[in-house]
């Protein structure tokens, strides 16, 4: 009995190590977290930082490189459209640029925030244990004369709002239309991959769907059905080889009757010479 319960211990650990691994990063989305913009947030950048975030908004909300970030609940949530799906990023992947983000402009700063200098980041290595500290070492030291400029706002989805908000299938086929800005973390461009992977399911049920309509349609069937055998293949716009009914009779006729005029003529003429004789 002892020993069956040691390795089921073991089994568990195991399983627990890898649900641990597979949590690092980004998880699944359509996470709720209890945001609801009707409209796009006012964005403002923090000074000195490659960072927007939003003073109007009661939530710790922010944009960098190309996308939207939350910490809420002591997670972070990540998307690249102002309103979600959000997906769940683990403390091991959030960028560094995102945890240096000062205490001062978290505008729902959680309770263990308290005491901290708000011109300074949060104390990440405090809070999340010496295990995290040491595999995000030196996140809190950087250059700050060669910091990068702040990515450009997608401010196109200013028009996506309400009932107009796309759905996920839709979201990446728009991002990358209307916004050409090519992230530069390592995170923000795996989160782009997967979001396309994701919606690129979605996308082929839905054209499938639209092609069954149209097959239903009146005429579909003989629009696409091939051209029967003998049939004639016009190109449009050229003129055809035949003459239009009447012309060409008419000018056949003509010339007869100019044929039988002219042989008439002839006889005569030699009747005439015949008499002569």
């Amino acid at each position: 009995m002892r020993q069956g319960l040691i390795v089921l211990w073991m089994v568990l650990c195991s399983v627990t190590s890898a649900v641990a691994q597979v949590s690092i990063g980004i998880g699944l989305p359509h996470v709720s977290i209890g945001i609801n913009l009707p409209l796009y947030p006012e964005l403002v950048p923090v000074p000195g930082y490659p960072v927007y975030y939003a003073p109007r908004m009661e939530a710790n909300y922010f944009f960098y490189d190309g996308m939207y970030w939350v910490y809420q609940g002591d997670n972070w949530y990540a998307s690249s459209w102002y309103n979600g799906p959000w997906w769940i990023v683990g403390p091991e992947a959030v960028p560094v640029f995102v945890l240096r983000i000062p205490v001062g402009y978290y505008r729902r700063p959680p309770v263990y925030f308290r005491g901290w200098r708000p011109d300074a980041p949060p104390r990440w290595g405090e809070h999340w244990g010496r295990g995290w500290e040491q595999r995000r070492a030196g996140w809190d030291r950087w250059n700050r004369g060669s910091v990068p400029r702040p990515a450009p706002l997608p401010v196109y989805q200013r028009q996506y709002s309400g009932d107009r908000y796309p759905r996920l299938e839709q979201q990446h086929a728009l991002h990358s239309q209307q916004y050409r800005y090519q992230p530069r973390d390592t995170v923000v461009r795996q989160h782009y991959r997967e979001q396309a992977a994701r919606s690129a399911p979605a996308q082929r049920g839905n054209q499938g769907a639209i092609q069954q309509r149209s097959d239903r349609q009146p005429g579909a069937a003989a629009q696409r059905a091939p051209m029967s055998q003998g049939q004639e293949h016009r190109p449009e716009g050229r003129a055809s080889q035949e003459p239009p009914r009447g012309q060409g009779q008419g000018e056949g006729l003509g010339q007869g009757q100019g044929q039988r005029q002219g042989k008439g003529r002839g006889d005569d003429e030699e009747r005439g010479r015949e008499r002569n004789r």
